[in-house]
């Protein structure tokens, strides 16, 4: 990306995570276009009117209870507002080949609990499962002496079998990143 993709990101995602918080798009101030891990590779849908959606994916190592796993992580996903509840996001099954050919088992992905709706629209599809109970550890992105280096959450995990099926997902109630989240 150029620096002017960067830029038109940046504001891409402080009007849509904006609403939800003036923290939520805090991370995206002077051109920055990602909040935590950068991302690895960006699906990017365009309309007549610039950014219409955005999904990046991250290969990383997780660890799963006991379980060390490779994952492409699935984040920064985002609709412009005026395209919302139109089905755009059904459109993460187009990442589906990018994601055999990153030769992971699995990508793994997580959303606050006020997504669950949301996101078990898609889960019905039987494309992606929706676990319920993990905490999820990460490291913060940014480094502040009088903060933890770390956050644990209760989140909703996404997880969608690339090369494994789904009954080969390990067990476990937390998960670590290797790392901030995406």
């Amino acid at each position: 990306l150029e620096r002017s993709d960067h830029s038109e990101l940046s504001e891409f995602f402080k009007k849509t995570y904006g609403p939800t918080g003036a923290f939520n798009a805090k991370p995206f101030e002077g051109g920055r276009s990602w909040a935590g891990a950068r991302p690895e590779r960006r699906a990017i849908g365009y309309d007549s009117r610039g950014i219409a959606s955005h999904m990046g994916l991250l290969r990383r190592f997780i660890k799963v209870g006991e379980t060390d796993l490779a994952v492409a992580e699935l984040g920064l996903y985002g609709v412009r507002p005026d395209l919302e509840r139109m089905g755009i996001g059904h459109s993460v099954s187009a990442l589906f080949p990018t994601l055999q050919e990153l030769g992971v088992p699995f990508a793994f992905g997580t959303v606050r609990h006020a997504m669950r709706s949301h996101v078990e629209r898609y889960a019905r599809t039987g494309m992606l499962s929706v676990l319920t109970g993990v905490s999820v550890r990460s490291t913060l992105p940014d480094f502040h002496p009088y903060m933890p280096p770390t956050r644990t959450e209760d989140l909703l995990v996404l997880v969608i079998p690339i090369g494994r099926t789904m009954s080969e997902w390990p067990s476990g109630t937390l998960i670590e990143r290797n790392g901030p989240e995406l």
